[in-house]
């Protein structure tokens, strides 16, 4: 198979639990496909929909972290639109360190926005920026029994370890944000890979040890 791989690389990552509001917010780590669809997004400038995705994607870091951040809480009224009020509150957030992103794509359309975003590149947070490092043709070769880390893995009917976690595939454009495609997904650390019996593809002369896992939906 013919893909393009893009290198992405950013100093720090977080990836919050969806549905975890606490003093202390965890990161996933690996990113949620609904990160990797904000960055193509980015790249291009515009929201993506009433098209088919399909995409691949390993992700590492050197090392996690916590940090004291503050957040600005802006409560809804009854139709559910934003208050004129904020209230600051400080937490402790988990975040990665020396983060590396290697994103597979075949659509030369996507392709093309990565070799001048049109926004700003985000890994996670509005302060994890993201640079390109490089992009390159690839060609990738169907195995089965596919080696699997650095990744999300859908969680029905492969039912693979790891940390089970409910994440939406993409959200909508407004305001506020809906989840889209929400379902359970294995989230693989790079630190613990596991051998699978789905069908992947392997990268050549790539600089992980991991096979990887072909993302396909509509939006």
């Amino acid at each position: 198979m013919r893909a393009f791989r893009i290198k992405i690389n950013s100093w720090t990552s977080s990836f919050r639990y969806p549905n975890l509001i606490s003093g202390f917010q965890p990161t996933l780590e690996v990113p949620p496909i609904s990160t990797v669809m904000g960055l193509i997004n980015s790249a291009l400038g515009k929201y993506l929909e009433n098209c088919e995705i399909e995409l691949a994607y390993y992700f590492d870091y050197k090392t996690k972290a916590i940090d004291l951040e503050t957040i600005y809480q802006i409560k809804a009224n009854d139709k559910n639109f934003p208050e004129n009020t904020v209230k600051p509150n400080v937490i402790q957030r988990e975040f990665l360190y020396d983060c590396h992103l290697f994103l597979y794509l075949a659509n030369e359309k996507l392709l093309s926005a990565f070799y001048k975003p049109f926004f700003q590149l985000l890994l996670g947070r509005s302060g994890d920026l993201a640079s390109i490092e490089s992009i390159k043709e690839v060609e990738l070769q169907e195995i089965n029994n596919a080696r699997i880390g650095g990744q999300v893995i859908p969680f029905n009917g492969n039912y693979l370890p790891g940390q089970i976690q409910a994440l939406p595939k993409y959200f909508s454009n407004t305001i506020p944000r809906k989840n889209i495609g929400t379902e359970p997904y294995s989230v693989i650390s790079y630190h613990n890979p596991i051998e699978t019996q789905l069908m992947g593809y392997h990268p050549s002369f790539e600089e992980f040890d991991s096979d990887i896992y072909l993302h396909k939906f509509t939006i």
